[in-house]
C-alpha cells in the first residue's frame, strides 16, 4: 500500500452482541430484519486487508461472505475482552494454518484471555497490552489508543487510527458518551470516518454502558464542536441492536445526527489527503 492509496474499510459486520435481529426475539424489529434480510452480525472492521478492528466469533466467516478474507492480516485491535468482541479461539484456528506474525493488541484483560490459546509454535504471535494515551505503528498504521466510557478504567478502549495517506478513522465501540480526555485528543483531528455504537435507541432504562439516540447525538456534537467531526466526516453507526427502530425510521433518526447506517460487508474507500508525502 502506497501514500496514495485509499484507505478501504470493510465492515465485517455492525451489530451488537446478540446481532440484529436476535434469533430468539420475536419483536417487530426483529421480525422485519428477518423480513427484508437485514442481518447484522456482531461489530468489526477490516482496514486494508491488514488490520482488523475486533474479532468476535462471526469475524471471519464474515469475512468471507464480504469477499475479502485474512490472509493477510497482520494485526488486531481489540476495544475490550468481551466474547462478542474478542475469540481468542481464532489465534487456534489461524494457528492451524499460517505460522506468519501477528499482532493482538488489547486491554490486559484482552492480553489474559488470548494467551491461553496459543498453541505450541505460535511465537509468531505478540500479544502486546495497551492503555489509553498510547501511540503504537501497527501494520502500516500509526494507531493512537484513546479511553472509553465502558465497564471499569481501562478496561475497554477506542482506536484512532491513521492511514499512511493521512486518513483517519475514529473505531467507538463500547462506549457511553466519551470522557472528556478523549473528545480533547480528538480536538482538529478532522477525521474521515467515525464508526460510532449506537446501540439501545430510545430506550434509556437499559444497563451497560452504550448509546442511545440522544447520547449518540450528543456524542457527534462534541467532537464537530472540537473539530473531530466535520463536514467530510462519514458518520457510520455500528453495533446496532433490535432496540433501535428498523428500515427507513433508523435511517431518519440517525440522518438527524448527521450520520447513517449501512448493510453488513459495505465497503467504504477513504482517499488519500491532498498535501501528503508520497
Amino acid at each position: 500500500m502506497s501514500a496514495q492509496d485509499p484507505m478501504t474499510v470493510t465492515l465485517l459486520g455492525t451489530g451488537a452482541a446478540d446481532g440484529w435481529p436476535n434469533p430468539f426475539c420475536a419483536c417487530t424489529s426483529c421480525r422485519h430484519a428477518v423480513a427484508t434480510g437485514e442481518l447484522r452480525a456482531q461489530t468489526s472492521a477490516l482496514v486494508d486487508g491488514r488490520l482488523l478492528l475486533d474479532c468476535g466469533p462471526e469475524a471471519p466467516r464474515q469475512a468471507l461472505r464480504a469477499g475479502v478474507d485474512l490472509t493477510g492480516l497482520e494485526a488486531v485491535l481489540v476495544t475490550h475482552a468481551h466474547p462478542d468482541h474478542l475469540d481468542p479461539a481464532m489465534l487456534l484456528y489461524r494457528g492451524w494454518v499460517t505460522d506468519r506474525p501477528l499482532r493482538v493488541l488489547g486491554p490486559p484483560p484482552v492480553v489474559e484471555a488470548c494467551a491461553p490459546w496459543l498453541a505450541p509454535g505460535q511465537d509468531r504471535v505478540e500479544l502486546v497490552a495497551v492503555r489509553p494515551g498510547e501511540l503504537h505503528q501497527v501494520a502500516g498504521h500509526g494507531v493512537r489508543v484513546l479511553a472509553a466510557n465502558h465497564g471499569a478504567p481501562g478496561e475497554a478502549v477506542l482506536y484512532d487510527v491513521a492511514g499512511p495517506a493521512g486518513q483517519r478513522l475514529l473505531y467507538a465501540t463500547d462506549t457511553a458518551e466519551l470522557p472528556d480526555g478523549t473528545v480533547a485528543a480528538l480536538a482538529g483531528a478532522g477525521l474521515d470516518l467515525l464508526l460510532l455504537e449506537q446501540t439501545f435507541g430510545d430506550r434509556t432504562d437499559l444497563p451497560g454502558a452504550h448509546l442511545t439516540f440522544g447520547s449518540f447525538a450528543r456524542t457527534v456534537d462534541a467532537l464537530r464542536h472540537v473539530g473531530a467531526v466535520t463536514d467530510r466526516t462519514d458518520v457510520v453507526a455500528v453495533h446496532l441492536s433490535h432496540f433501535n427502530p428498523p428500515g427507513a425510521e433508523l435511517a431518519h433518526r440517525l440522518a438527524v445526527c448527521g450520520a447513517r447506517a449501512v448493510p453488513d460487508g459495505t465497503r467504504l474507500c477513504l482517499p488519500p489527503r491532498t498535501g501528503q508525502p508520497a
